[in-house]
């Protein structure tokens, strides 16, 4: 019984470790999937689906200024409820019942390393 006590500890302790880089590459991953066809993949709002027909910008996450202007919780809840949260573009969908809380927060952080 104690040996499987201390493997079973071993493993938890592992996966805990491997948990923080796995959560960085799901943001990447979530960010690609759902972000980047608009924000592109570089964060500068120059993705495939925006064309001169387009009928607004998306947001440039590598401009700082402009990043700075955004509260934590702005962004949080433009990726949860859309554009339209912060009266904007109508065009940026609600992800909140797609995404999970811990997906949501991957997203923000990840965003946040664009302007740096």
């Amino acid at each position: 019984m104690s040996r499987f006590v201390i493997i079973a500890t071993m493993v938890f302790g592992l996966a805990l470790s491997a948990a923080g880089s796995a959560q960085a590459e799901d943001a990447k991953q979530v960010f690609e999937f759902y972000c980047a066809q608009c924000h592109g993949v570089n964060g500068d709002g120059k993705g495939v689906n925006v064309g001169k027909d387009f009928a607004t910008d998306p947001r440039n996450f590598t401009n700082g200024a402009d990043m700075a202007k955004r509260t934590d919780e702005d962004i949080r809840g433009v990726i949860k409820d859309g554009g339209p949260s912060i009266s904007k573009s109508p065009l940026m969908p609600p992800w909140g019942a797609t995404l999970s809380a811990a997906q949501v927060d991957g997203l923000l952080a990840y965003i946040r390393k664009f302007a740096k």
